[in-house]
């Protein structure tokens, strides 16, 4: 009986962790209207950076609204998909880059929030395939610089420092941590393409937030599944994939305007 026990609670801690790490989210509901798309890019500073190969990267960044002398504050690092490559400093200011400034949102999570926007591809990755899996570029590389840049001319908190972004820019997120080693607190990868299983362990310690719908054909939920069963394969235990029943390519409608999220993201701090 004793045995039977403990196969028992074993099976049981067994199914609480899959559930923890593997949600399934039934029924998503459509995108709902708010006001993100009526925020002007004028609450957003522009600036210009140059690397240290000498490519230029333009940029975003929308600073705490009511600054305290002397306070740190958290750096989110917004990162835009394909459909926003380009140099006018204005496209990667996509929905979810604006809902930071929504003035309730910009009330309740004071931060930094740098957008870059890269001029090619942030992240390549090939054709869907089981082992399909994100590969930082060049511009990534640049963007880690300006992160560094940033951080050290900013009153930047450097034990909350996020990144965040949706299809392309969820596949960056994703990489983010692995060109940048002990800097990030916590990543939010949305709908985008995970890095090779031979990386988990950089990840090992990471708290993740990755979403993704099932019914996404350009960007499989395949890689992420793969990945994050990697990592917990490996011992990992704060990685979890939301999973949306249903949802094509398109961010889930919880994202906004994701208290949910955003109140997670912002209790993560990196020892």
């Amino acid at each position: 009986m004793k045995s039977l026990l403990t196969l028992f609670l074993l099976a049981s801690l067994t199914s609480c962790a899959s559930t923890d790490t593997f949600q399934l989210i039934a029924n998503p509901t459509p995108i709902s209207k708010d006001t993100a798309a009526n925020i002007s890019a004028d609450q957003f500073e522009s600036g210009l950076f140059t690397s240290s190969r000498g490519t230029q990267l333009a940029y975003r960044v929308l600073c705490p609204s009511k600054p305290i002398a002397g306070q740190q504050y958290p750096l989110v690092v917004q990162l835009h998909g394909s459909g926003e490559i380009g140099t006018n400093n204005l496209a990667q200011l996509d929905r979810l880059a604006k809902s930071w400034a929504m003035p309730d949102i910009r009330a309740r999570y004071p931060a930094y929030v740098l957008i870059p926007q890269f001029p090619i591809r942030s992240a390549n990755y090939g054709p869907a395939s089981p082992t399909q899996h994100a590969v930082a570029s060049a511009a990534l590389e640049d963007a880690r610089e300006l992160i560094a840049d940033f951080r050290s001319k900013h009153a930047v908190d450097a034990s909350r420092i996020y990144a965040t972004g949706f299809s392309m820019g969820g596949s960056a997120t994703w990489l983010l941590p692995k060109l940048s080693p002990n800097t990030f607190a916590a990543i939010v990868p949305i709908a985008g393409i995970a890095p090779p299983d031979s990386d988990a362990t950089s990840y090992f310690d990471l708290p993740i937030l990755a979403m993704h719908g099932n019914a996404d054909n350009e960007n499989p939920i395949t890689a992420d599944k793969r990945f994050i069963t990697t990592i917990t394969q490996l011992g990992g235990q704060k990685a979890t994939l939301r999973e949306y029943q249903g949802l094509i390519h398109l961010p889930p409608a919880d994202v906004y305007p994701g208290y949910w999220w955003r109140d997670w993201l912002f209790k993560q701090r990196r020892k």
